[in-house]
C-alpha cells in the first residue's frame, strides 16, 4: 500500500469555490477510471475555510504513479495552480490499520 497527504490553501474564499470545483471533476473521474486507487478523500478543516486536506491510498506505488499519468490527474495537477498558496505533501509508510493490508 502507498499513501500520501495534501494539505492546500487556498488564495482566498473565491479560489477555494473554484478550486472545490475543480476537485469535484477529478474525483468523479478518479472513481470511474483508477481501480488501483482504494481511498481518495477531500476534506475542508473545521475553523479553516482556506485549506483543504487530501487523503490518498493507492494499491501499490505503481497505482499512485497511474494516478498521475492520467490526463484528469494532469489537468488538476496543473489548473489548481492558479487557486493555491500552498501545497504540502507528506509522503505515509503504513505501519498498522484496518481496512488495509496492515490489520
Amino acid at each position: 500500500m502507498f499513501g500520501l497527504v495534501v494539505r492546500f490553501t487556498c488564495k482566498d474564499e473565491a479560489s477555494a469555490e473554484a478550486f472545490d470545483r475543480l476537485v469535484a471533476e477529478t474525483v468523479d473521474k478518479i472513481r470511474e477510471r483508477e481501480p488501483g486507487t482504494l481511498v481518495y478523500a477531500t476534506h475542508r478543516v473545521e475553523g479553516r475555510p482556506l485549506q483543504r486536506i487530501f487523503y490518498e491510498l493507492y494499491r501499490d506505488r505503481a497505482a499512485f504513479e497511474a494516478h498521475e499519468e492520467q490526463e484528469h490527474t494532469k489537468h488538476f495537477l496543473s489548473a489548481r495552480e492558479e487557486f493555491l498558496a500552498s501545497v504540502e505533501v507528506d509522503w505515509l509508510e503504513l505501519q498498522a490499520g484496518k481496512g488495509t493490508a496492515g490489520e
